[in-house]
């Protein structure tokens, strides 16, 4: 649209991650995803009289752990309150949350797009309970109610509306998602509901210092969708403006199909959710010795680690980036550059045929039975001349596959893959090739350099593909000299 170029999107973004504790934030109930419907319930998670919430101190490390990854500064002095708004699926009626009192304000997330690096800008993260599920597709008549996920531990990660295109949503949203795994208080997955995202998105023209009219938008379940319903929603919003209408503020949701967004409800004024303090649990205080000892738990993170990446083992950015999106690829990878100096070739097989095994059989990389050692192994029988890479990514990499256990040069051995190296033995089978097509040596010695590749190829089909191909390159230079 042509006319969207005079206006600008803003963004502001709020993430619900669901903490990876064993228990839920203020009960001992179990927290798992797939379990049967209303299992993981108890009397005080089903709000029964006389029950009181005890608070979950995993909880509380793993939200300041995020903080101090984020930037954010973490306050000392913390509690929770009740948010007076109805829930249908949490029995008690209201949700306890953090909101008004935040366990980590400001900070900040880096992120990188094709047009450099950004850092966009935190309002705060807070701990609150999830709330269960309600399923209308279930019955004909009914709603029914999932009580198994009310009292989940989450933090909400909010931004400022600081993002301004779908582009930059996406790259935030993946940092937020390598961080959470990184320090492994979240698995990050969006199919599952551990990571959820509300978008709220308004418009106006560039040079414009007043905000515009916002819309937010509900429960986006990947981040490649949350990107698509920005775009249209940004489009949606330009072409009310554009034709002389009035955006209103609502509640909308995303129908991926379509790639449109519907309205939930309309949303006037904010709502007015009468917080007040939680007067079933007291406030709680982090000494300084508290947030020093998780800040000592964080490990090197995503950004770091792809710097150290490029510094020391002389990746490309992309390689580095990519190695260092996942913790356990990021640690596999370095646990082959202690056998090998061939970080490429460590950075290439990973990106390569690995991520391709992993694909196929929808395993992680902890479940590759081949071992960093052994893959080193594999690429110096490759550096030393020995085998081809295409025998090693084919053969020999299956059967590693198999019997992990089995060096790559014995299994290199038993499916007669050692290339033939010896000058000596070469030549002979060169001269025979360059015998049988004497006219297109002619050919070569006259300018057509390319017939090179024909007596390559014909050097390794009479060698069964065991020709070393840079030994029978040289003594086919040497060879067709005039």
């Amino acid at each position: 649209m042509e006319k969207a170029v005079q206006y600008e999107t803003v963004i502001g973004l709020e993430v619900h991650a669901r903490l990876n504790t064993k228990s839920k934030l203020f009960s001992g109930d179990a927290v798992a995803f797939g379990a049967e419907p209303n299992t993981n319930i108890s009397p005080i998670v089903l709000a029964h009289p006389g029950t009181l919430p005890k608070m979950n101190k995993k909880a509380i490390e793993y939200a300041v752990k995020m903080g101090l990854a984020c930037h954010c500064d973490i306050a000392k002095e913390n509690w929770f309150a009740r948010k007076n708004y109805f829930y249908p699926d949490l029995p008690k009626g209201y949700q306890v949350s953090q909101h008004t009192t935040p366990i980590c304000i400001g900070g900040y997330v880096s992120i990188r797009t094709q047009d450099g690096k950004r850092e966009i800008k935190l309002n705060r993260i807070h701990l609150e309970e999830d709330a269960g599920r309600s399923i209308h597709d279930a019955d004909e008549e009914n709603t029914c109610i999932d009580y198994n996920r009310a009292g989940a531990p989450l933090i909400e990660i909010v931004t400022e509306p600081d993002l301004h295109s779908g582009d930059e949503a996406y790259a935030y949203l993946t940092e937020i998602r390598k961080l959470v795994r990184y320090l492994e208080i979240c698995d990050g997955n969006m199919e599952e509901g551990s990571l959820r995202c509300d978008a709220n998105i308004s418009v106006r023209k560039k040079g414009d210092p007043q905000l515009g009219t916002k819309v937010e938008v509900k429960n986006l379940n990947s981040i490649r969708n949350v990107k698509r319903a920005i775009e249209a929603e940004a489009t949606r919003l330009i072409e009310i403006l554009e034709s002389g209408g009035h955006v209103q503020q609502q509640t909308r949701s995303y129908d991926a199909g379509s790639n449109t967004t519907f309205a939930i409800r309309d949303k006037e004024d904010a709502d007015d959710y009468r917080y007040f303090p939680e007067p079933d649990l007291t406030p709680f205080h982090l000494s300084e010795a508290f947030i020093e000892n998780i800040k000592n738990q964080i490990p090197t993170l995503p950004q770091e680690k792809a710097q150290h990446f490029i510094h020391s083992y002389q990746l490309s950015e992309a390689d580095a980036q990519w190695l260092a999106a996942e913790k356990d690829i990021a640690e596999y990878f370095e646990q082959i550059a202690n056998h090998t100096k061939n970080y490429k070739a460590a950075a290439n097989w990973i990106q390569g045929p690995i991520q391709t095994w992993m694909n196929e059989n929808e395993k992680e990389i902890n479940a590759f039975p081949i071992s960093p050692a052994a893959l080193a192994s594999l690429i110096q029988l490759i550096d030393d001349g020995q085998i081809s890479y295409s025998a090693a990514s084919g053969k020999l990499f299956d059967t590693l596959i198999k019997t992990p256990d089995t060096a790559p040069g014995i299994i290199a051995k038993n499916l007669d893959l050692i290339q033939q190296s010896n000058a000596d033995e070469l030549t002979p089978v060169v001269d025979k090739v360059l015998e049988k097509f004497a006219d297109k040596v002619v050919a070569y010695q006259k300018g057509k350099k390319g017939l090179l590749a024909l007596f390559t190829g014909e050097v390794m089909k009479l060698t069964k593909g065991k020709a070393d191909p840079k030994i029978v390159t040289k003594i086919l230079n040497e060879k067709l000299k005039k």
